[in-house]
């Protein structure tokens, strides 16, 4: 676990927030609340994901606002995102993972799809 803290512009929220719409829930916190466990699984999905969502269940938001701020003092990552029980937290892969990214072999664009039309006039 790190303690660099990472602060992030406004222009880098809003592209991290558009990259997390589409994202489900990795981590739930429950009623056992904040555990070394839990605390764990957050820093190994970070280390595998850079960009995460944390469901908190509890109606508290000042406790939801405390796990946030604990999870991004205990993993090094920044909170991005407080939105209802859903916290979208972001740590950058470390150079290992991103030069392992960089190695996979990239993909093919896939050709565009035909409507029926053009598709029937190939023929």
């Amino acid at each position: 676990m790190t303690d660099a803290a990472i602060t992030l512009t406004p222009a880098e929220k809003k592209a991290l927030k558009a990259q997390a719409h589409g994202l489900d829930p990795v981590v739930m916190i429950g009623d056992k609340g904040l555990t070394t466990n839990v605390i764990k699984e957050i820093d190994m999905n970070l280390s595998a994901h850079a960009l995460i969502k944390v469901r908190v269940a509890g109606d508290d938001r000042e406790a939801r606002l405390e796990y946030a701020q604990a999870i991004c003092a205990n993993t090094g990552a920044a909170l991005v995102q407080h939105i209802g029980k859903l916290l979208v937290l972001y740590r950058p892969l470390s150079a290992e993972k991103q030069a392992e990214k960089a190695k996979s072999a990239p993909r093919k664009p896939k050709p565009p799809r035909l409507t029926k039309r053009q598709h029937n006039a190939k023929d």
